[in-house]
């Protein structure tokens, strides 16, 4: 029976949630140029897609954490999968904006709980690890207790797994990078030499491609 990294980074790459292109590398908003670009946001215009993933996110919370009491979900990207999360869990829903609305009660959190409620956060993506740490960092201050984080695909760049454990939180994702780029190799959407460069840029992202 495949993992679930596997089917997940295959699945990602039949809806093109993942495109891979080395010979002309996007540009992210850093600036960063990188030979993929991710967007988990496809996954909602497929329905049984959309349910599987959020199900098996669901199932890792239980097992991981059985005694949490909300899901909050990192906006925007990830509002929709951990909304479904929630409901799959029977479980409360909030979500967290990057900065305090400039409007009305200036809310950064949006939705109701108890101070010291155990949440664990959902996000659809972890490049850096700085937006998704940021909510972390939101959701104590307002004095309640992160239990970890779950995500359906991280870029595992060195730099993000050091702030989660620098921030001593706990990160579980669906697939990675490394597991997608083997995956693509074996059903030939990349080519042989396209896997050494696919490799170097994740352990030196910011600089990449810009080598003289």
């Amino acid at each position: 029976m495949e993992s679930i990294e596997r089917t997940v980074a295959k699945s990602l790459m039949d809806i093109k949630a993942v495109l891979l292109r080395p010979e002309k590398p996007f540009t992210w908003a850093s600036g960063w140029l990188s030979p993929i670009y991710c967007d988990n946001r496809r996954i909602l215009s497929y329905p049984e897609l959309r349910e599987q993933v959020c199900r098996w996110m669901a199932d890792n919370i239980v097992r991981r954490y059985p005694d949490v009491d909300v899901i909050a979900g990192v906006a925007t990207g990830a509002i929709a999968h951990g909304m479904l999360i929630a409901h799959f869990l029977k479980k409360p829903f909030i979500y967290v904006r990057p900065t305090p609305k400039g409007h009305g009660t200036g809310s950064q959190i949006e939705g109701c709980f108890e101070p010291g409620a155990k949440v664990v956060v959902v996000e659809d993506l972890i490049s850096t690890g700085k937006s998704s740490l940021a909510a972390v960092s939101a959701l104590q201050k307002a004095g309640v207790d992160v239990l970890g984080m779950t995500a359906i695909f991280s870029y595992n760049f060195t730099q993000a797994r050091r702030a989660f454990e620098n921030a001593n939180i706990e990160l579980n994702t669906l697939t990675n990078y490394d597991t997608l780029i083997e995956v693509a190799h074996e059903t030939g959407y990349i080519k042989e030499e396209d896997l050494g460069l696919l490799r170097e840029w994740r352990f030196s992202p910011s600089t990449w491609g810009r080598e003289k």
